[in-house]
């Protein structure tokens, strides 16, 4: 009991003096691909390969592909191409066979901006990609925000996105809606698109816009879906792999101060909401979480916050704060993962509780028991202060296999944009 209680504390006084002091984890910067795109490194994407752990991919915008061999201790970038064009929003992830799966946004000659999701693949963590696959294009509407789950099972891929009928529209006629496809052959061809909400919004990219649609399993193949939007977080469910999906999304909590967040110092910081479910062994197998950032506690103190459900998404918790500071300041732009090994939940977040002047931090949560109490450490090494004048991506990015933790996250310094992640492992 003795060793117990030293190692335990020792643990509690880990987490609790990395929140005032400097990152117990090493951080990595990532190469750039290009200097010359001012906005290159925002809205990172990181998975590590279940089947080889040291291998670890990561993209960036707008064209970044980034890897590395040897568990993120060094990397390699190159840019991305695709006859179709690749025009940012990354996703990545690997398949329970090792393919990597990288999904953007589109800009081809032959099509309009942004009318297509592409799904590239790639046999090698080196990069070697297929020209790209992608579900059916609906005329000249534009397809963004993409989301992937893949079924560890089957391999299947689900996916799920918003469709406007013209992006950036005041047009009360024009509106965007939430629109699902699934590859049954890991990434060759796509099921035809269909609507999955019954409520749509703006197509102006804000509060009134539907958005933020990300999927994810139940352990008998059921596919949830949650997005937010004018009526606030809402969630979908379909029980017969994508054919049929309740007759109208049901709402799950609102999200005060919308998804559009306002935050000092950024050019815009989004709150929308990640869907995970655990699909471990562990006691909290079939707990499906929702985390997102809302201002319910007011403009000047943005926190970042989690829902759960026990039964398929029949009931949910009330809302459950992931930060754990007492303090009026912002954690935003939250993003997290389950670590499937063991049913852990991690989060990665930007923090001011402890800067002034804008100065912001990268912190680390963790929670080893379904979402009842919470660790946090900052993880950064120093503070960043960003130039609200420069676009600063929407999202950040986590990745956790088997106790290895990668975090990614673009930091400023003397204007200039840079991207990284800390070496966190053996987590238990």
């Amino acid at each position: 009991m003795k060793n117990a209680f030293i190692i335990g504390f020792v643990n509690f006084w880990i987490f609790s003096t990395a929140l005032v002091g400097q990152s117990p984890y090493k951080n990595v910067q990532i190469p750039p691909v290009s200097s010359k795109y001012p906005y290159n490194e925002c809205e990172p994407s990181i998975a590590i390969n279940p089947k080889k752990p040291n291998e670890i991919a990561a993209g960036s915008v707008l064209q970044g592909y980034h890897y590395s061999v040897d568990g993120g201790l060094t990397w390699k970038s190159k840019k991305m191409e695709s006859p179709y064009g690749v025009f940012g929003d990354p996703v990545l992830q690997f398949d329970q066979l090792g393919r990597l799966y990288y999904f953007h946004l589109a800009d081809y000659a032959k099509g309009t901006h942004l009318d297509r999701i592409v799904c590239q693949t790639s046999e090698t963590i080196t990069g070697k990609f297929n020209t790209g696959t992608f579900p059916a294009p609906n005329g000249t509407k534009v397809q963004d925000k993409h989301w992937v789950v893949i079924d560890p099972k089957t391999n299947v891929l689900y996916m799920t996105w918003t469709q406007f009928d013209a992006y950036d529209s005041a047009d009360p006629k024009d509106t965007s809606l939430i629109v699902f496809s699934k590859s049954v052959d890991r990434g060759k061809s796509w099921s035809t698109p269909i609507r999955i909400s019954k409520f749509g919004g703006d197509c102006l990219d804000g509060d009134d816009t539907v958005e933020g649609a990300v999927p994810a399993l139940g352990p008998n193949g059921e596919i949830y879906v949650s997005w937010t939007g004018p009526r606030g977080l809402v969630f979908q469910k379909s029980m017969d792999d994508g054919l049929t999906w309740l007759s109208e999304e049901r709402p799950l909590s609102s999200q005060i101060g919308g998804w559009d967040i306002s935050i000092p110092g950024f050019f815009r910081a989004n709150g929308l909401p990640f869907l995970m479910s655990d699909m471990s062994q562990g006691p909290n197998q079939g707990t499906i979480y929702l985390n997102w950032c809302d201002q319910r506690n007011g403009a000047d103190n943005t926190d970042v916050w989690l829902l759960k459900s026990t039964d398929g998404g029949e009931s949910w918790s009330e809302p459950i704060k992931v930060n754990q500071d007492k303090t009026k300041s912002h954690q935003f732009l939250t993003t997290m993962c389950i670590d499937q090994s063991n049913g852990n939940l991690h989060f990665v977040y930007y923090d001011r509780r402890k800067q002034t002047n804008k100065a912001t931090d990268v912190v680390w949560a963790i929670s080893k028991d379904g979402g009842k109490t919470f660790q946090e450490q900052t993880i950064s090494e120093k503070p960043f202060t960003p130039n609200e004048r420069v676009f600063f991506g929407d999202y950040l990015g986590i990745s956790a296999v088997n106790g290895v933790v990668r975090p990614i996250w673009p930091r400023m310094d003397e204007g200039k944009i840079t991207l990284w992640t800390a070496i966190i492992d053996k987590i238990k």
